[in-house]
């Protein structure tokens, strides 16, 4: 199950730890190369780095200097 998602890279943004945990272990076991950030200002830090991200998976209300859906506008 989930080889066709090998090749897909997702970004999971979250900073609840268990839920990141949680997200990231599910798309993995679905096949997804997975990465994580602890908040926003990591996942820019993140996406600048690596650009073969193609999903980005985020909470709305995070610590940090943007919350999720500034994360979605600045991407």
């Amino acid at each position: 199950m989930g080889a066709h998602n090998a090749n897909v890279t997702v970004l999971v943004v979250a900073d609840e730890p268990l839920l990141r945990m949680a997200l990231a272990d599910t798309l993995d076991d679905a096949g997804f190369k997975v990465l994580e950030a602890t908040n926003a200002d990591d996942a820019i830090v993140i996406l600048d780095r690596d650009r073969a991200i193609q999903l980005v998976f985020t909470d709305i209300a995070m610590s940090g200097s943007m919350d999720g859906l500034k994360l979605a506008a600045a991407i």
